[in-house]
Formats: C-alpha cells, sequence, structure tokens
C-alpha cells in the first residue's frame, strides 16, 4: 500500500517535476481530453482535440497515480500499518487506481501511449521507504503525496473555459483532498489554521 516517509524527508525530486509538470501543462489540456476523461468520448469526438499534446499531459497526471497506487503498496507491506489503518490506505490506493484506469483510458483513446509505472524497488528507492520506521512515518508520507496531487490537481482547474471541465479536475482533487485530511488527522494534527489552504 503506500511507503511513506519521515517527516524531514522530502518525496524525491524524481516526482517533483511532475507535479510542476501538470500545473504548468494545464492550458494545454483540451476540452475533448477533458470529456474522455469524464466519460463523454462522443462530446469530445466532436472538438478536434491536440490528440499528441493532451497525451502528454494526462500522462503527468497518470506517473503522480502510479506514484501514489506504490507508495501504497509499499505502506501495506511494511508491516508498520494497523489493521484499521491497512484498510483505509487500501481503500486511498483503490481511489488511486479508478483515477487509473480513468486517465489510461482516455490517454487510450487519445491514440497515446499511457505512461508505463515504475518498478515497486524503483519507488521504494525514490520515496526512501528504507526510512520508514513507524506508522506515522508512513502516514506523514502519505498526507504529504496528498497534498502535493491535490494541489496539482487544482492547478488545471483554472485552465478551463467550461465549467463541465473543471467539475472533472475539482473531482479528482476533491478525492486527494479526503486523503490527505483523514491521514492528517490520523496524525493528531490540526485543521489548516486559514481558509482557502490549498491549491495556492
Amino acid at each position: 500500500m503506500t511507503p511513506f516517509s519521515t517527516p524531514q524527508h522530502e518525496t524525491s525530486d524524481l516526482f517533483v517535476p511532475q507535479r510542476r509538470g501538470l500545473i504548468k501543462g494545464a492550458g494545454m489540456l483540451s476540452a475533448g481530453a477533458l470529456l474522455m476523461l469524464a466519460g463523454a468520448p462522443t462530446r469530445a469526438q466532436g472538438m478536434g482535440a491536440n490528440s499528441e499534446s493532451d497525451a502528454r499531459i494526462l500522462n503527468v497526471a497518470l506517473a503522480l497515480e502510479h506514484e501514489a497506487i506504490n507508495a501504497y503498496q509499499l505502506g501495506a507491506e511494511s508491516g508498520l500499518l494497523q489493521k484499521p489503518v491497512l484498510a483505509l490506505a487500501v481503500r486511498f490506493q483503490s481511489d488511486h487506481k479508478a483515477h487509473r484506469d480513468a486517465l489510461v483510458a482516455t490517454i487510450d483513446k487519445l491514440g497515446g501511449k499511457p505512461a508505463p509505472a515504475l518498478t515497486l524497488q524503483e519507488y521504494a528507492k525514490a520515496l526512501d521507504a528504507a526510512k520508514l520506521k513507524s506508522q506515522n512515518d508512513v502516514l506523514d508520507l502519505a498526507a504529504r503525496l496528498e497534498l502535493g496531487a491535490t494541489n496539482a490537481y487544482l492547478g488545471v482547474i483554472p485552465a478551463f473555459k467550461d465549467s463541465q471541465l473543471a467539475k472533472v479536475a475539482a473531482r479528482v482533487a476533491c478525492d486527494e483532498t479526503l486523503h490527505w485530511t483523514l491521514l492528517n488527522n490520523a496524525l493528531g494534527r490540526p485543521l489548516p489554521a486559514t481558509a482557502l489552504s490549498f491549491g495556492a
């Protein structure tokens, strides 16, 4: 399930550019690509999506989902998670698999090649899973990954003129925010001190 690192360790730089790339490239996502992602391929076909560009941006999002799925796998296999926390981690991993599957299907429909996941061992190294010594270490890493994903997906929303397209990205961001909130609570941390704390 999820390997998460101790508070003093940051997620590997291997993944940071991907999050930045998702936000930076948001304006290149076409309405057609998001309609496909939302499950409306018929409407999408009439919109003349720039398939190559859209597939590239969606692959950045796909890389984030691969990372999350494997992080949760590492956490589950670490033996550090108590049963109720393990069940929650499995649930969150399932959400990320659903996001992954939607992205893969959309990229395929655009004629692109979905980005493959790395091996579990490669994610373990990139996420410094060897540093995980307690359940809180795992939860801390998970929370940081979920917050990064929340902000990346929120960064896409302003690119859309169509409110329905913005809604698709917002729904995924809501999943990530829910995950972060529950993980943060499990760690005994307070809620954000101010409003508008996400996506800044």
